[in-house]
């Protein structure tokens, strides 16, 4: 009975019908099919929305939306541009370093693409960049923004696998800045085939100027991982935390913050946790059936058939997830997913965290391809630039991407040395 689920959920997606309603009846029907008893239905809606830690999702969304109305997002590209302005294709790196450090700030993709976006793509117009060149690194950067902590993303990993949210947020450093370097390496060599200009070196004195009119904001994702780490705050208190901080610096140092941008930050806040939390009901459903019908042991035993070599089993699951990820969101694709896995996870004696790592960053990888890319979706609607010859221009650095995501696969230290060494 699973498989004909599985074959009207996807029928229902190519149907163009939202993912989450497409699971969501796909379930319902399941249930009705086989006479389970309709009372598992609300049950599990509720345990999937029934913790504590789902409340960091809202905070953590609002800190970002409040640091883009709060007039940060300047401070942060002139900091970026007095680091790397002055290496050959100056404002391209600025573009990745920005959407680095703004990554400490939202832990959102869409957030730092539409939010920093449009002033990195008026920066670099101005600055006589191609605009193929300036959408496709603004889109491809913009990822990154869910890797490095704080993020949305790895919250809701955290929720599902039940590991250590602190530990997730630790380990997303040095993979962001990994994935960060390699775009600046693309960066780079488009830059001298096409002849971009870079800015002339102003000296450390203009890279501590900028520094301190960007400090109060960059110590934002210190409270909340210094909170969490050292047992301080919950991830969810240190959300709250930072959402009352970022409201300070926004009324009253920036003074940017009035009551018609705060409702509206507010608004999407909302929305944007509900649509979330949807897809947590749905998800604990399906989770429930696919769990129900031993598929996750079947597919264990499926994969187990075929080899038993780790690093083989990741590369099926990177190549795997990657196809999943150009027709299904991030939230909903590692939220279905995960649970599928765990128990082949669990047999292979993968660690959960290394795991997590590269499961987000295959979801985010997602978001800027095509059909269902919700970033390159936003990047095309600031840019002006349609998503077909966005899509084209973003081939590079999405080759760059992988690149960094096969060195996290590969060489967990990348993920696991950060969490280990603060947390033990």
């Amino acid at each position: 009975m699973v498989f004909y689920m599985l074959i009207f959920i996807f029928l229902m997606v190519l149907l163009g019908i939202p993912i989450v309603f497409s699971f969501g009846f796909g379930s319902l029907i399941y249930c009705l099919l086989t006479n389970i008893n309709p009372i598992i239905i609300p049950q599990r809606v509720f345990g999937s929305l029934d913790s504590f830690t789902f409340l960091a999702i809202p905070f953590f969304l609002l800190v970002g939306n409040l640091m883009n109305i709060s007039g940060v997002t300047r401070k942060i590209l002139n900091l970026a541009r007095s680091l790397v302005g002055h290496v050959k294709g100056g404002l391209g790196h600025t573009n990745v370093v920005a959407s680095m450090l703004f990554a400490g700030l939202s832990g959102s993709a869409v957030a730092d693409a539409a939010g920093l976006g449009i002033v990195e793509m008026e920066m670099m117009r101005k600055g006589g960049y191609d605009d193929d060149f300036s959408a496709s690194i603004t889109l491809a950067s913009s990822i990154i923004g869910p890797i490095i902590p704080p993020s949305i993303i790895m919250v809701i990993y955290g929720m599902v696998a039940t590991v250590s949210i602190g530990r997730m947020l630790l380990a997303g450093l040095f993979p962001g800045i990994v994935m960060g370097l390699c775009l600046m390496i693309m960066v780079y060599i488009m830059a001298h085939k096409r002849n971009y200009p870079r800015d002339k070196w102003g000296g450390l004195k203009n890279i501590v100027f900028a520094f301190k009119a960007a400090l109060l904001p960059l110590l934002t994702p210190i409270i909340i991982i210094a909170g969490i780490t050292s047992g301080i705050f919950t991830p969810t208190e240190a959300g709250a935390v930072a959402v009352v901080y970022t409201l300070i610096l926004g009324i009253f140092i920036f003074k940017e913050i009035k009551w018609p941008n705060l409702k509206s930050a507010l608004l999407n806040t909302a929305m944007t946790t509900a649509l979330i939390g949807f897809i947590l009901a749905v998800s604990g459903i399906f989770s429930w059936i696919i769990t129900f019908e031993g598929v996750p042991r079947d597919l264990v035993n499926l994969i187990t058939s075929i080899t038993s070599n780790k690093l083989v089993i990741l590369l099926l699951i990177n190549i795997a997830v990657i196809i999943l990820g150009c027709f299904i969101d991030a939230a909903p694709l590692i939220i279905v997913l995960v649970p599928v896995l765990l128990p082949l996870l669990q047999i292979l004696n993968i660690d959960l965290i290394h795991f997590g790592i590269i499961i987000c960053i295959n979801a985010m990888i997602g978001t800027i391809t095509p059909p269902v890319g919700t970033c390159l979706y936003a990047v095309s609607s600031i840019s002006g630039l349609p998503v077909d010859k966005l899509t084209k221009g973003v081939l590079p650095f999405l080759l760059m991407l992988i690149i960094a995501l096969l060195i996290v696969t590969f060489v967990p230290q990348v993920s696991l040395f950060l969490p280990r060494l603060i947390l033990g």
